[in-house]
């Protein structure tokens, strides 16, 4: 297999990511937003990327697939695809995590 060949293998595989405002839309909830609270210092954190699980041309593996969700054993985890956004503060550049899922 040719490295274009083992490229397209790997990006089939891997979740979809959209850089700054672009990937707001990409979510199975309502759009995230452009700034969200910093969780570490409570100050504006800026959307970096989206990662997201969606598209005709997504097929896995999932995220959901990596562990099993328990609820009654309080081991939660996702039920389903997600969409994960990442973003980073303006004071203290730590980052913050806001998720969804279909």
């Amino acid at each position: 297999m040719n490295l274009k060949d083992t490229v397209k293998k790997i990006v089939k595989k891997a979740m979809k990511v959209d850089l700054g405002e672009e990937g707001l839309t990409k979510s199975w909830q309502k759009e995230f937003p452009k700034e969200t609270k910093c969780v570490h210092c409570g100050g504006e954190a800026r959307v970096a990327f989206v990662a997201h699980e969606m598209g005709k041309t997504f097929k896995g593996p999932y995220v959901c697939e990596m562990y099993k969700n328990k609820p009654q054993d309080e081991e939660l985890w996702m039920h389903d695809a997600c969409a994960v956004a990442v973003y980073f503060c303006k004071k203290c550049l730590e980052p913050t995590a806001l998720a969804n899922q279909a």
